[in-house]
């Protein structure tokens, strides 16, 4: 009897220690956080295990983002960055609000976010593909400080003269894309873009998982059926030979280059690549390679839980390209429907800006977000250095925050030079212009690049007084700063944020100013002030 008592005892110890085991490897489920991949790779999930639970982890990938620092402007007069159209993290953060998350710091990149937006910037009059908007009032975040509101208009399309398009479409169809929000969404999103195409255009298909693949050669949209049926074919299995299913896609487009077209490869996929060719270098400097050649690269971003946002972003960086992250089928025809010819459709390339601040006037400066697009100032007039493209008909915005010449405040300084002196030009404090703008772009089948500039007067309006560019601009990067529980958000508060984006909604078509009023609604539900603190 003691010997039955002894293994009955010993059983149920055995059983509390490993239901102990399992909780322990609950709570240690990898977060998603910046810059991290977990040291477990999520298991693929093919056809034949795709009902088997997933892991109790997440190995999602964000570039840790530094953020930009004021700088003096006597010492730093100047500032130069490449545009950025891509807009894939305002998306991927309503991804994480809507699932009750809020976002890891390195998926908030507050240009993205503006950029998600359009701007009614002037449509360009003159000879070159855009026009630029300028305006300055007061920062809603810090009062003492101001803001200067940069904005571009690309031209729009004669819908009536559309160049024709070659379009690759390369598939991620590996195991780690069977989730509903993955493939099957995409293929939803694939036949909303066929509707779009015209007799002109034609398409092709590949594949990726464990090999790549040619499903489709590059037809004719015209005989849809048949790109249809090769759509539907598509199912997730395998591992991810994304290396290789870039290669053959540019080789398909290469092969079926129309030489006045517009020739791009669409890459869809969740970014996780670990077969072939799968090193991010490498892959940019393939992707680079093509650019050159006018073949440029659209990234499609599906999914959650391996979602690898560092390395799309950095490749469609590379690939004088653009970068969407798809979370639904709204987000879906916003891409591939109402603005499909702006995403396209390729009017400037290598679009860069470089401001220089007059120091009469300006004490310091920052510019908000575009870190991962900053350029060393003796880039601006190198033509080899690549910058971004400016799509028909989009629109690029640029804020900076500027502390006034007569402010007290305490800026970071470089210690005094011992062999130079650095002097105001005397006109400088009697000039009304706060900053002078320079940019540069090439047109689509240059390779040397064309200047315009100009300058931005001193002419500061009341915040009330200013347009709803301004404000709503405004709003989404104060709402971008209380994310990334900003250092330099200041005073930046939600009932804030919602007052200047509920007043500055103008038309609102398609609904897209009043989501982002509850998002912010949502975030402000989760927030945790406490973070604050540890960014100072």
């Amino acid at each position: 009897m003691e010997k039955l008592n002894l293994l009955l005892i010993s059983s149920i110890a055995i059983f509390l220690f490993s239901c102990g085991q399992g909780k322990m490897y609950k709570e240690k489920a990898m977060p998603i956080n910046e810059s991290y991949m977990a040291e477990e790779e999520a298991v693929p999930i093919t056809r034949q295990d795709a009902d088997i639970p997933k892991p109790d982890f997440n190995t999602e990938e964000y570039s840790k983002i530094v953020e930009n620092n004021f700088k003096d402007a006597k010492q730093n007069p100047l500032s130069t960055f490449s545009i950025d159209v891509d807009n894939a993290s305002y998306s991927n953060i309503r991804r994480f609000l809507e699932q009750n998350t809020m976002p890891p710091g390195g998926a908030v990149r507050i240009e993205e976010m503006i950029n998600y937006f359009s701007y009614d910037y002037p449509d360009p009059q003159g000879e070159h593909p855009f026009s630029v908007y300028s305006e300055v009032s007061q920062c809603p975040w810090n009062t003492k400080h101001q803001l200067v509101h940069i904005g571009i208009q690309g031209k729009k399309l004669n819908y009536k003269d559309l160049k024709p398009s070659n379009l690759v479409f390369l598939i991620d169809a590996s195991g780690s894309m069977s989730d509903n929000n993955k493939l099957p969404l995409l293929k939803k999103a694939l036949k909303l873009l066929l509707d779009q195409l015209s007799e002109k255009d034609h398409v092709a298909i590949v594949a990726y998982a464990g090999s790549a693949g040619l499903i489709l050669p590059s037809t004719p949209a015209t005989k849809k059926e048949k790109i249809l049926k090769a759509i539907d074919k598509l199912e997730a299995g395998g591992s991810t030979a994304g290396g290789e299913g870039i290669k053959l896609a540019y080789k398909v487009a290469e092969e079926n280059y129309i030489p006045d077209g517009n020739n791009r490869v669409i890459l869809a996929t969740d970014g996780d690549f670990n077969v072939g060719v799968s090193s991010t270098d490498q892959l940019i400097k393939l992707v680079r390679n093509h650019a050159d050649k006018n073949i440029f690269l659209t990234i499609l971003g599906f999914g959650m839980g391996n979602y690898k946002d560092s390395r799309m972003e950095d490749i469609s960086n590379s690939g004088n390209g653009n970068y969407f992250y798809i979370d639904n089928m709204l987000e879906a025809q916003k891409v591939f429907v109402k603005e499909m010819r702006a995403n396209m459709f390729t009017i400037a390339k290598d679009v860069k800006i470089q401001v220089e601040f007059n120091p009469a006037k300006i004490k310091a400066y920052r510019l908000i977000g575009y870190e991962n697009r900053v350029m060393q100032n003796e880039d601006f007039n190198n033509d080899k250095k690549d910058a971004g493209e400016l799509g028909a008909g989009h629109t690029v915005t640029a804020l900076y925050e500027l502390i006034p010449a007569g402010s007290d405040e305490k800026i970071p300084q470089n210690d005094s030079l011992k062999y130079q002196q650095t002097n105001i030009k005397t006109g400088a404090a009697n000039s009304n212009e706060l900053m002078f703008v320079k940019i540069r772009y090439k047109p689509v089948k240059a390779d040397k690049s064309i200047l315009i500039s100009f300058p931005i007067k001193d002419e500061v309006k009341e915040l009330s007084q200013s347009s709803n560019n301004f404000r709503f601009s405004a709003a989404v990067a104060e709402f971008g700063l209380l994310l990334r529980h900003s250092k330099f958000k200041g005073n930046a508060n939600f009932k804030q944020v919602k007052e200047l984006a509920q007043n500055a909604k103008g038309t609102d078509e398609m609904g897209y100013r009043n989501d982002f009023i509850r998002l912010v609604n949502l975030a402000e539900l989760m927030y945790k002030p406490e973070k604050d603190e540890e960014n100072k």
